[in-house]
């Protein structure tokens, strides 16, 4: 039987998003229904609402989510009912050109659930990533929905699901901190702080942190930078160089996505340094170099899309370590809401005012 519910819907560019009744289909062949305990506020959302992504409206929004599995359809072994998961907005297929490499963590062709979730009137919802979390019930692949500990609390382990594992996986999965290395993360918001712990769980020795919020870089001091800058008051470039015996870092993580802090990460790294971007720039940005410079510094330029993870593999991994107490993913959620409260919630987090806010069920 088809579930009736209630989920936060943005209609239109700019407009305010607003609940409505939407009807969650039964799950068909490789699909599964999850009933959403938690769902974080990630920046996607927000970007979403204001037409950034694509002019796919109506959105269900809400992907950063934790949940029990209700119903599973046709052909599902990897979960069954009661199991506590993850949803990923990320369902390697298997077999894509990158999958068949060996490289899943780069799937060109990641599953979603078939059958759309629609308005009460039948109108198809595009939900957020693929998932649409935002909702007491959501329908999505089966291989978005990855089985953890249940033992972790819903309200930590959906911040794995996204914001938190890209700046974990920046960090571990593309940066490949390594013991005794120097890192520098520029911008410490939701992704840049997990960067951090990240760099941190990877044995780094030096840890950065650079922002132009005071709040921030306590936050960041928090989850193990052992330094900390405040860019609008020095160069960042300087300073980091200053901490490193004039040398730059070792890995450079770049966490907020313009040209100005992309460029401030290319020059404070050291020489073959790593360069990662993990922030999201718009469309309609550009960065020019002089290509000497790449030339002649070496090392290696990246991006991190989804912190190079393979769900499946890393979230088990990671909640098992917050259980441990080795990664503390509660210090993530500054405030639990409810389901009404999202509107007011991402102006909050517009005015950097929280880590993340946490819709609960």
């Amino acid at each position: 039987m088809p579930r009736e519910t209630q989920g936060v819907i943005a209609g239109g560019k700019g407009e305010p998003v607003r609940l409505q009744t939407i009807i969650v289909p039964d799950p068909g062949p490789g699909e599964v229904v999850v009933r959403v305990r938690a769902s974080g506020i990630c920046h996607t959302d927000l970007h979403y609402r204001e037409g950034a992504i694509n002019d796919d409206f109506p959105f269900l929004l809400g992907h950063e989510a934790a949940g029990i599995v209700e119903e599973i359809g046709d052909g599902v072994s990897n979960v069954v009912p009661g199991d506590f998961v993850v949803l990923a907005w990320r369902a390697p297929c298997g077999s894509c050109r990158s999958c068949l490499r060996g490289r899943p963590w780069y799937c060109f062709n990641s599953r979603n659930a078939r059958q759309p979730m629609t308005l009460s009137d039948g109108t198809p919802l595009s939900p957020a990533l693929g998932i649409g979390a935002f909702t007491d019930y959501t329908l999505v692949d089966a291989g978005q929905a990855v089985k953890v500990n249940p033992d972790a609390r819903p309200e930590a382990a959906g911040l794995i699901g996204c914001g938190i594992m890209a700046g974990l996986g920046a960090a571990l999965n593309t940066g490949n901190v390594q013991r005794g290395d120097s890192v520098a993360v520029i911008g410490c918001g939701g992704v840049g702080n997990a960067a951090i712990a990240g760099s941190q769980l990877g044995g780094a020795h030096t840890i950065i942190a650079v922002d132009i919020d005071d709040r921030k870089l306590a936050w960041a001091k928090e989850f193990g930078a052992t330094h900390t800058i405040n860019a609008s008051s020095v160069d960042p470039v300087e300073a980091i160089r200053a901490l490193t015996d004039g040398n730059g870092v070792d890995v450079a993580i770049e966490a907020v996505g313009t040209p100005k802090t992309y460029e401030q990460a290319f020059y404070a790294r050291d020489l073959a340094g790593t360069v990662v971007l993990v922030g999201v720039p718009n469309p309609e940005m550009k960065i020019e170099l002089p290509l000497i410079e790449v030339f002649g510094r070496g090392g290696t330029l990246k991006s991190s899309w989804y912190g190079d993870c393979l769900p499946t593999r890393d979230f088990p991994m990671f909640i098992d370590l917050y259980l441990q107490g080795r990664l503390d993913l509660d210090r993530f959620v500054s405030e639990t809401i409810a389901i009404d409260e999202v509107e007011d919630a991402f102006g909050r987090m517009e005015r950097g005012e929280v880590l993340r806010s946490v819709v609960v069920f």
